[in-house]
């Protein structure tokens, strides 16, 4: 393996998420991450892994120790996962707390994929960027920004994370 290769973790959320035309609900079916990295033209070495698919208000306890089990023993030290960003920051404190000697980097979006307007593929982006230059830690990256896991929260008056003491 190369000590470069990166893991991606896919749990759903906005980034997966599909439009029912004749319901005008949201809904899962399979992760947009494949058609993401090629479209982005990404030349990195990675491996995609869909854990789960489901809006992270769903997530429980036990989905949340499945990532953290999976990231545990993943052979890659460098891991991107993608997740909803309603408990986003839930993930991040039970991997922050349990997870040391790796570099770990959860991101979303705010607007599904298929929408075409989405920041999906520019959180992707910048996580698989911030994935290879941090120090070993869990970080939650969204919109060109990076914050250690116990240091951030989503303002959901703004639709945004945040520093803790920017609000």
């Amino acid at each position: 393996m190369n000590p470069q290769s990166i893991r991606i973790l896919v749990t759903g959320g906005t980034f997966d998420k599909e439009y029912n035309e004749l319901t005008g609900e949201l809904f899962f079916q399979k992760t947009h991450l494949p058609d993401m990295l090629r479209l982005g033209r990404c030349r990195l070495d990675v491996a995609v892994e869909t854990l789960l698919m489901i809006d992270s208000l769903q997530m429980t306890d036990t989905d949340r120790q499945l990532i953290l089990d999976r990231c545990a023993a993943a052979a890659e030290q460098r891991i991107v996962i993608t997740h909803g960003t309603d408990t986003m920051e839930r993930t991040a404190q039970v991997l922050g707390q349990k997870v040391s000697g790796k570099t770990i980097v959860l991101t979303g979006a705010m607007v599904p994929y298929t929408f075409g307007s989405s920041d999906g593929m520019f959180n992707l982006g910048t996580a698989l960027a911030f994935v290879q230059t941090l120090p070993p830690g869990i970080y939650v990256a969204m919109n060109g920004r990076c914050f250690p896991w116990n240091q951030v929260h989503k303002n959901r008056e703004m639709g945004v994370f945040e520093a803790i003491n920017e609000s």
